[in-house]
């Protein structure tokens, strides 16, 4: 490895990498590096099998490339050192008597070209600057591109998780909140939903997909709306969750991925809510006197044991203005301040109880925010929280 001058320390130093047979070439355009006075590091190898080995050792900013290889020639070149380092640009070496194959060369992929007995140290020295910087631009460009069409797939399924209710009453408020686990993520595999059916009940969902990232927030969006479209169509109870898991065994990527849910039938002329379980904990009840957790039957997770269809149901009375709120566990399983101990259900029963507002969307973000202050960044996990209102609001949180 050669090493160019030592110029101003806020000149960017170069990773050069020279692709030449001709040992006479390939000394003259180490000359004119050091005429340039760039920084650079120049590599110096005499195949495309010997580059392919520095390519993907090194990092390297730019290829000077020999069109003339005992290996490889012409823009097949071009084409094997483009496709062994995308990012890097490429400056090809031309001959005299090949007017066409400069431009024949950036049409494969070069940044530019030189003419070998027509350059001098100036013209070098621009053409290896603004080559490396195309290269860069393009590079940031095209990862742009890729993060903001990500974004958009991300927002897609961001909209699948959390969809709009389907409620033909204006008795029942609905408060919903979606928060991936992961620092900087849109997507997590928690989901929720709330229907009325032609029966006029108000149906509600909110789920738990093991694991995190696009794999499971695109399995929860599949249980979600399947778990509506089977609601509208009029399934059930246990006859709904048997078909959701049929759903999840046929969608799921991996045998290791199950979902936990609770299902909610909220009946408010019989002043009852049916619950049924698959894994997943009991929702809250909030009435005038305080919010405590609802008494219910638990199932299995769906996908833990293909066809058991165990899913009991339990009916509980509800009183004529109340409040429930369905939520995953990621509400529950952060650190309860200081200590290493959980939050779970007691600490969260604590801390609605000292909650001031009586507002369900100001009480549910209220909720969120602390606990994320106590769990202080030490557990990520996706949080999905629904809360329904009847009546006239609850004055106690």
């Amino acid at each position: 490895m050669t090493a160019g001058p030592d110029a101003a320390s806020e000149e960017p130093m170069y990773r050069i990498l020279l692709i030449e047979d001709d040992k006479g070439d390939a000394l003259l355009v180490e000359e004119l590096l050091y005429d340039t006075g760039l920084r650079f590091e120049l590599r110096t190898r005499t195949t495309l099998a010997e580059a392919r080995t520095e390519l993907a050792d090194a990092p390297i900013d730019c290829v000077l490339l020999d069109l003339h290889l005992p290996d490889v020639s012409g823009i097949d070149a071009v084409a094997a050192v483009r496709g062994l380092a995308p990012h890097t640009a490429v400056i090809v070496l031309t001959g005299l008597a090949e007017a066409q194959a400069g431009p024949d060369a950036m049409a494969a992929g070069a940044q530019d070209y030189l003419v070998k007995g027509k350059v001098e140290a100036d013209l070098l020295h621009r053409t290896v600057r603004y080559a490396v910087y195309r290269s860069q631009t393009e590079r940031a460009s095209a990862e742009a591109q890729a993060t903001r069409l990500r974004a958009e797939e991300n927002a897609r399924l961001e909209r699948g998780l959390l969809p709009q209710p389907m409620l033909d009453t204006s008795t029942v408020r609905v408060t919903s909140r979606y928060l991936p686990g992961a620092a900087m993520a849109l997507l997590g595999g928690d989901f929720l939903d709330v229907v009325e059916g032609d029966d006029g009940l108000l149906h509600a969902v909110v789920g738990d997909v093991s694991g995190h990232g696009p794999d499971a927030a695109a399995l929860g969006v599949c249980l979600r709306i399947a778990w509506r479209s089977l609601v509208l169509g009029g399934h059930r109870g246990e006859d709904l969750l048997h078909l959701m898991e049929r759903i999840l065994i046929a969608e799921r990527g991996s045998q290791q991925l199950f979902a936990t849910c609770t299902l909610l039938t909220l009946d408010q002329d019989a002043a009852t809510a049916t619950l049924h379980l698959a894994g997943h904990h009991e929702p809250l009840l909030t009435t005038a006197e305080g919010t405590r957790e609802l008494a219910a039957a638990h199932g299995i997770a769906l996908g833990i044991v293909p066809g058991l269809r165990s899913w009991p149901s339990t009916v509980v009375p509800l009183p004529t203005t109340g409040a429930v709120t369905l939520y995953t566990d990621g509400l529950t399983e952060g650190h309860n301040g200081a200590t290493n101990e959980r939050l779970g259900v007691e600490g969260l029963l604590a801390l609605i109880g000292n909650l001031p507002s009586a507002d369900p969307a100001t009480h549910v973000d209220l909720l969120i925010k602390e606990t994320h202050e106590l769990n202080a960044g030490r557990h990520s996990d996706d949080l999905a929280v629904l809360r329904l209102d009847w009546g006239n609001r609850p004055t106690h949180p």
